[in-house]
């Protein structure tokens, strides 16, 4: 069985189309970026050049799946309107840059709901996906929520909430999930054993679809099963191990799927390092 497309999250710096060349050096398939820096909430606007040389650049080095995160500082589920209504128009402008760049979709971390609560917090999330779909009406970049450790007050920590969201929105159809091997295993969803990871997987399926699965995060847990802490280890020396990422590049219902590493790419001595996924 041929294994799915298999990248990792390279950066920009010094052009969009350096991700794709480091990419390919280091022998990815698909790549991911930020559009942007990730924490600022200010862009460079994008020029018809940086957009033609990346498009060539992913060509070029033969690199598949282009895909991007949004920033962090983004928090659809935020109680107070200034940072609700400043967190709309961000995500409003990374589906854009995603757009123009010709990146199929864009990863959002959910939000926290700080003060208020669960359900509030969904709920605004909802309520600011409705209005990021209604401002860009003829946008085909997608938003995929990615499944959270639960860390604090962050939503996306069960496969429910996730659902709560999909199910609210008045355009399912362009919402998708990036599930994070780390942040299902810190949330509780156990992935060690054969039998383990196929209860997990079932379980998505029936509370939301695998159809709705469009791309992994590979990423090992420096925390161990339940912890509700977002700690990124290299593939095999955290707590989940190689034998859930074998059962999952040998998963043929996700032979597609495109699969994103976020692991340290360097050593403690500063050397370059990459997983044996």
């Amino acid at each position: 069985m041929k294994t799915p497309p298999l990248g990792a999250h390279m950066s920009i710096a010094g052009g969009y189309y350096k991700a794709a060349q480091a990419a390919r050096a280091a022998g990815c398939d698909c790549v991911q970026i930020f559009t942007k820096n990730n924490n600022q909430w200010k862009a460079k606007p994008i020029s018809e050049q940086d957009t033609l040389r990346f498009q060539e650049a992913l060509v070029e080095e033969s690199i598949s799946h282009p895909l991007s995160h949004s920033s962090y500082l983004i928090n659809l589920a935020a109680p107070g309107d200034e940072l609700w209504k400043k967190s709309i128009d961000a995500f409003v402008v990374e589906l854009q840059r995603a757009e123009q760049l010709g990146v199929p979709y864009v990863v959002l971390h959910p939000g926290a709901y700080t003060t208020s609560s669960e359900e509030a917090g969904l709920q605004r999330i909802i309520t600011a996906l409705n209005e990021v779909h209604a401002q860009l009406p003829n946008v085909t970049s997608a938003c995929l929520l990615e499944t959270t450790a639960g860390q604090g007050s962050t939503l996306g920590r069960t496969f429910e909430e996730l659902a709560t969201i999909l199910d609210g929105v008045d355009s399912p159809d362009r919402l998708g999930v990036c599930i994070d091997t780390c942040h299902i295993f810190a949330a509780g969803y156990a992935l060690g054993t054969e039998k383990e990871y196929k209860a997990t997987f079932r379980s998505f399926d029936k509370i939301i679809g695998l159809k709705k699965i469009k791309a992994f995060h590979l990423n090992d847990s420096k925390k161990e099963l339940g912890s509700r802490v977002d700690r990124h280890e290299h593939i095999g020396h955290g707590h989940l191990g190689l034998e859930p990422f074998r059962f999952l590049l040998n998963d043929r219902r996700f032979a597609k799927i495109p699969m994103y590493l976020e692991t340290p790419k360097e050593d403690e001595d500063g050397n370059q390092t990459w997983d044996e996924v």
